[in-house]
C-alpha cells in the first residue's frame, strides 16, 4: 500500500496522521481524525485508490482564539491498493478521533499452515 501525494492540494487543511500495519488477514490503516463525526468522513475505492475524505468542523465557539493549533476544513487522502486486497472485505469506523479502516486480504494471499504428517 502506498500513499499517492498530490502536486497541489487546495482542499487539505490538515493531515491525517496514518499508521499503517499488515496482519494476518489484513492491512489496517488507524487515523487521527479528532473532531471528524460519521457523517463527515468519506471513503471510497475507485479502481485502485483507497480515497478518505471529508470535513472536521467544530461549529460556532464564542469567544476569541488566543491560540488555534486545531483547524478546522476539508481533507483528502489516496492510497494505492494492489490486487492482494480483497474490495469486499473492506470495513471502517471511527471512535474517540480515530478512523480505523480494515482491508481484508484475498484468500489466496493468507498465511495458511500446513500440516505436518508423520511417516
Amino acid at each position: 500500500m502506498e500513499k499517492r501525494r498530490e502536486i497541489e492540494n487546495t482542499r487539505t487543511s490538515f493531515p491525517a496522521c496514518t499508521d499503517i500495519y499488515l496482519g494476518e488477514e489484513s492491512v489496517v490503516l488507524t487515523m487521527e481524525m479528532p473532531g471528524v463525526s460519521k457523517e463527515n468522513l468519506n471513503i471510497r475505492v475507485e479502481k485502485d485508490l483507497l480515497i478518505i475524505d471529508g470535513k472536521r468542523d467544530f461549529g460556532e465557539i464564542e469567544g476569541n482564539y488566543r491560540i488555534r493549533e486545531i483547524r478546522p476544513g476539508d481533507f483528502h487522502q489516496e492510497y494505492t491498493i494492489d490486487d492482494t486486497i480483497d474490495r469486499n472485505k473492506i470495513e471502517a469506523s471511527i471512535n474517540g478521533g480515530l478512523a480505523i479502516l480494515t482491508l481484508g486480504l484475498k484468500e489466496s494471499i493468507k498465511p495458511r499452515k500446513i500440516s505436518v504428517k508423520v511417516q
